[in-house]
């Protein structure tokens, strides 16, 4: 079985299922004397789910992955939430609808609206709805809150491999206390809180498989294959064999890399590259410099602006990013300004856009919303004095937006030396190239910019009008596609000549069988989640760029389709 292969490794291992991922529940009429007795049923499961959310957060171990606090704190926010406890009153009381009903149909409006989501973050928060809605159900039935398997049954437990419908972030610290070897799902996708964790405790993970939940038995033996999304359910001994010697291969793989992560990312013909990572959290710059990056080529800031009530105010955002900056020691951080959709308002309350990949979002968005942009401006300015930092501007399409931003920012400026606040005078601007029209016509404002940063993931989607998370045209999704590859090609060739830096932070950028194909094209800047740096950092120095440049310059001229395995050494 394939599905998406998000944390790298091959684990083998018997299938420990998880609990169903939906309830079955009562569905009746209440009579409306029942109305404020069925209400505080409600009010009870929701204060008992908070509160034993709240105790896992408290008791969080010292080595407890960093990732789940911020996750929980998600869940703890959704279920104090008004829409869900007040909405929810508000059906028991106008349908009378028993409480279980109730939840589970504005659970349900909830989830539907997160889905339809343009930002892929934000999207694939309607499983933590989900995972909230459950919790919140099974105490109503009187069965508890947890969902964590049975794993007493007779079996060497370092060889477990956790099988489920979805994984709330709760329940992924509880499992943490077992030993297990990989997390397989029927949901999510490259964000979603499953995948994160999974990467930050280097354990193999393969979501978005459909419905292996119901195909696979306790103690089935599992093959997850973390790097290629393929799953084989109670293997021959042939293929358990083989495995076992890709596993081992794995594992020798890392032990080398890992000794070379202090040595520069210099070609084989002396072209010095930057290898910089991608963050969403400020706690994960420790990694990064654990890890010898070169910089941080993206920093994406709308990670501090979800599963809140409000928004982070000017204070709380220039503590992450000064944490970011303090950290990194005098290496560029790059922050992209707030990437969020018109489908999510500044109160919290969703809408749909006829189509939100096309509608107000990212830089749009914030023009449109000038207190907010301006309170993130501030605190990024003030952070400023405290590293080199670098502004991104996300979905930039027409200069006059260029300008508004740089307007803002000298605004902000303006308003900061009035109330004599200091801020580095070397701050560099920067515009994401995710768009068509700005890859095609880069040359205007190159010469307005300091850098440019290739977001592939976007750019290739609206190239090849095809949304990469529609299952059914996901496999037109091609990166290698002659057209995107001009357009990659052209944005670098316009840096080179106006002086100024190219980067790609799309995933692109971290995959390594891309590696010498970007290098051919030209760039010298990747950025990519931390994980990937020393993959990409051992193909880097096993290349000649120069006799790339000269292969691939000659496929684009003809428009062909690049051969991966001929750029080989």
């Amino acid at each position: 079985m394939r599905g998406k292969g998000v944390a790298r490794g091959v684990a083998i291992g018997r299938a420990v299922i998880m609990g169903a991922a939906t309830l079955e529940v009562a569905h009746y009429r209440i009579t409306a004397e029942d109305v404020p007795q069925e209400c505080a049923r409600l009010d009870a499961a929701l204060e008992t789910v908070y509160k034993d959310l709240q105790h896992i957060i408290k008791s969080l171990p010292a080595d407890a992955p960093k990732e789940l606090a911020p996750l929980l704190n998600v869940h703890s926010l959704l279920v104090s939430d008004p829409m869900l406890s007040e909405q929810t009153r508000e059906i028991i009381a106008s349908r009378q609808y028993n409480a279980e009903w109730a939840l589970s149909t504005q659970g349900q409006l909830l989830a539907d609206q997160f889905s339809l989501m343009e930002d892929e973050y934000i999207r694939e928060r309607a499983a933590d709805v989900n995972q909230v809605i459950e919790r919140v159900l099974r105490v109503l039935s009187g069965m508890g809150s947890s969902l964590l398997p049975d794993m007493s049954f007779d079996m060497d437990i370092n060889s477990s491999i956790v099988v489920a419908h979805d994984i709330s972030p709760a329940d992924m610290l509880k499992l943490r206390g077992a030993r297990f070897a990989a997390f397989v799902t029927d949901l999510g996708g490259a964000t979603s809180h499953t995948a994160i964790v999974a990467r930050s405790m280097n354990v193999p993970a393969v979501v978005g498989m459909g419905n292996i939940r119901s195909l696979v038995r306790d103690k089935d033996v599992l093959i997850v294959d973390g790097e290629t999304g393929i799953v084989i359910v109670n293997p021959s001994a042939f293929i358990l064999a083989e495995y076992h010697k890709k596993q081992d291969a794995y594992i020798r793989e890392r032990a080398e890399l890992i000794v070379h992560k202090d040595e520069p990312a210099i070609t084989l013909d002396g072209k010095k590259i930057k290898l910089e990572a991608n963050i969403e959290l400020p706690h994960e710059v420790d990694e990064v410099m654990n890890l010898g990056a070169d910089g941080i080529g993206l920093f994406r800031s709308e990670f501090l602006f979800m599963g809140r009530e409000t928004l982070p105010d000017e204070q709380e955002q220039y503590e992450a990013y000064s944490y970011v900056l303090k950290t990194m020691q005098g290496k560029p951080v790059t922050i992209r300004t707030l990437d969020i959709g018109s489908d999510k308002t500044l109160d919290g309350e969703a809408t749909v856009a006829a189509n939100p990949a096309l509608g107000l979002r990212a830089v749009r968005y914030c023009l449109s919303r000038p207190e907010m942009f301006q309170t993130q401006l501030r605190a990024l300015l003030r952070a400023s004095v405290h590293g080199k930092l670098r502004i991104l501007i996300p979905m930039l399409s027409h200069l006059h937006e260029l300008h508004s931003v740089k307007q803002a920012i000298e605004f902000a400026k303006k308003q900061l030396s009035e109330e004599g606040y200091v801020y580095a005078d070397n701050i560099e601007l920067g515009a994401m190239v995710e768009i068509p029209a700005i890859a095609i016509a880069i040359e205007p404002f190159i010469k307005h910019l300091d850098f440019v940063s290739i977001g592939t993931n976007d750019l290739i989607q609206y190239t090849l009008a095809i949304d990469r998370v529609d299952n059914e045209v996901s496999d037109l999704y091609d990166p290698l596609h002659p057209a995107v590859l001009r357009l990659i090609s052209q944005t670098i060739q316009a840096g080179e000549r106006a002086g100024k830096e190219v980067a790609v932070c799309g995933e692109m950028a971290g995959e390594s069988r891309y590696t010498r194909l970007l290098l051919g094209l030209g760039l010298t800047e990747f950025s990519m989640h931390p994980q990937q740096l020393l993959d990409v950092k051992k193909i880097v120095r096993t290349s000649h760029t120069n006799a790339l440049r000269s292969k691939i310059a000659t496929a684009l001229n003809h428009a062909e389709y690049i051969d991966l395995d001929a750029l080989e050494v």
